[in-house]
């Protein structure tokens, strides 16, 4: 739990001005500035993210908690993943973007060729409008947790392709956190060639496995 609670900071700060994260490394160089924000986050979101790594939940609900943004229970639960995935696929229709309901989770499937030039981790300007709509809707449905994850294929230098998935995944979420989302809500994470959900042997499989994904959890509290 401990490392999951440093690689959320960094990628939480990784998304200021304030910060040099390496996000190759996931080491962290913080300005005076950015370390002053931190602490001045406020001691309720410094107390929950310590109580939530104390029952081994995720630190992020014990953050979110503390600072004052109220959890879920219940059937309350389904109703407003519900809510939340209804309006995700009417913004995401013919977009390219897959909505996927897993359970209480909700996963939006973002493909590299919509999202990246081939072998670049900045964001084409044409797929922004279609993040901005994202942000919108996670901007509403604020009781929830955000984890951008970036994939690549499994050609070329599997170092390579860890920090290419990571910068991507930093490109994206950057984009959501600008519209107006409390950062809190965010882990970041590359996982390279690590988690293909299809063959690496086609070019067919290898486009499915260059992607984005994005997890949305309700907070449970």
């Amino acid at each position: 739990m401990k490392s999951k609670i440093l690689v959320t900071l960094a990628a939480t700060l990784a998304l200021t001005a304030c910060t040099t994260t390496n996000p190759y490394t996931g080491q962290s160089q913080l300005s005076n500035t950015a370390g002053g924000g931190l602490l001045g986050a406020g001691g309720g979101a410094v107390a929950g993210a310590l109580v939530g790594a104390a029952v081994g939940g995720d630190p992020r609900v014990g953050a979110l908690i503390g600072a004052g943004v109220g959890g879920l229970t219940g059937a309350a639960i389904g109703n407003y993943m519900d809510q939340q995935e209804a309006e995700l696929r009417a913004q995401l229709q013919g977009t390219g973007v897959s909505v996927t309901r897993v359970g209480q989770n909700i996963v939006l499937n973002m493909p590299s060729n919509i999202t990246f030039a081939t072998d670049q981790s900045t964001v084409q300007p044409a797929f922004n409008s279609t993040l901005v709509s994202v942000a919108l809707v996670l901007k509403k449905f604020d009781k929830s947790i955000v984890d951008v994850y970036g994939h690549t294929d499994s050609e070329g230098d599997d170092t390579y392709n860890l920090s290419l998935s990571q910068r991507r995944a930093v490109s994206v979420a950057t984009i959501l956190a600008n519209q107006g989302i409390d950062q809190r809500r965010f882990y970041i994470e590359g996982k390279g060639e690590t988690s293909p959900i299809a063959s690496n042997a086609t070019e067919a499989g290898r486009a499915q496995n260059r992607r984005v994904e994005i997890q949305i959890a309700p907070i449970n509290g």
